[in-house]
């Protein structure tokens, strides 16, 4: 009897290489990938570093891993589709003052994508990675889950996966705790100080995003005006690409007062100022929709929603409207929504879908709803 096969995204990090562990532990007949999204091969570079190469892609520890397992594995040259999908929309909507998620279009656009496609190649009924999430059913359909480690949970970052894949997905890692991975991952024998898990944005190798946003040659950026709710200037900025709902530091502005950056208005290229209390916001509308439950498209709907991964989930109701549009309003009022971040929905550990953010009401514009009950 054959064993059933999946192509496993692998990374080099520690949880698809367990993910990698964990399938040929269950008989499955797996074929690793790694999907090269950025850095160049580059021999100077290999030479430097016993295991990996730079960028978030350690392609060294995936074929360790691999020949350790005796599971054949190949490298795919995914740096175009990367660069045209991701960087350039990360730039781009920066550009367009509005705060972009990578990881999210990464997900959606290159690597679950190309995942998928590379498995329909090969004849591969499912796919594999090493997120922290899990596919359950639900009555009588599949749905995306939170990972069992709360901490560790990357279902924010999956919403945009299409329904039509949940009976293709596995996620090996996706109902276990961070501390029994890092168990499995010391049978493999890796090497504990090259699978430090980095918290920033892949491509983001030096500084912070502002110095790579600076580094590349088509962005359009132009100094102008600091104002304040009343259109009062208070200084100049750098750029509109520079600046985000809710930051406060490297503002140079003088006033007496904390001023936080409250929004930033590309047709005027102007950033507005203001107090923190003003950062409060109780409704937003959400375009560019991916819903994986349908019923959120029929009627209004209490849900819990995520606008960070890193901030807990908080009570809002969905209102379906026209032209792919859906306008979220929270029970309380949230901090520094940004447009061009996610809002993802959940019934409890079960995602139902999200959209981007497109633009926000104040406190003051609509009343909050009342807590549910």
């Amino acid at each position: 009897m054959s064993r059933p096969t999946v192509l496993l995204g692998m990374s080099g990090g520690v949880d698809s290489s367990v993910a990698a562990l964990l399938l040929t532990r269950q008989g499955f007949e797996v074929h690793g990938v790694t999907l090269q999204v950025w850095e160049h091969e580059n021999g100077e570079v290999a030479a430097s570093k016993r295991w990996e190469e730079r960028g978030c892609c350690k392609v060294g520890i995936a074929r360790y891993v691999a020949k350790q397992l005796n599971i054949p594995h190949e490298l795919v040259d995914s740096r175009a589709e990367f660069r045209t999908a991701v960087i350039d929309d990360f730039v781009s909507a920066y550009a367009n003052g509005t705060t972009p998620n990578p990881c999210v279009r990464c997900n959606e656009r290159v690597k679950l994508r190309q995942l998928i496609e590379l498995a329909d190649s090969k004849g591969i009924s499912f796919v594999a990675t090493g997120h922290y999430a899990h596919v359950d059913r639900i009555g009588e359909h599949l749905s995306l889950m939170k990972g069992a480690d709360v901490r560790k949970d990357q279902s924010y970052f999956l919403y945009r996966l299409q329904a039509s894949w949940l009976n293709r997905l596995l996620f090996p890692v996706g109902q276990m705790q961070k501390t029994d991975v890092w168990r499995e991952a010391a049978t493999l024998g890796l090497p504990e100080e090259e699978m430090k898990e980095s918290q920033e944005i892949c491509f983001v190798s030096h500084g912070d995003y502002r110095t790579f946003l600076q580094e590349q040659p088509d962005l359009q950026s132009t100094p102008g005006h600091f104002v304040d709710e009343t259109g009062t200037t208070l200084g100049t900025h750098e750029g509109i690409p520079f600046y985000t709902p809710g930051q406060r530091r490297g503002l140079g502005i003088a006033t007496g007062q904390r001023l936080y950056v409250q929004r930033v208005q590309p047709a005027t290229n102007t950033v507005v100022l203001g107090p923190e209390e003003h950062l409060l916001s109780c409704s937003c509308i959400v375009k560019d929709l991916n819903i994986l439950d349908p019923r959120l498209l029929a009627a209004p709907s209490r849900v819990d929603c995520k606008v960070r991964y890193a901030t807990p989930p908080s009570s809002a109701t969905t209102i379906p409207q026209s032209a792919g549009r859906m306008i979220v309003q929270f029970s309380t009022p949230q901090r520094a929504l940004s447009p061009g971040q996610s809002a993802v929905f959940y019934d409890g550990d079960r995602v139902l879908g999200g959209g981007i953010i497109e633009t926000i009401e104040s406190t003051t514009s609509l009343t909050p709803l009342p807590p549910s009950s």
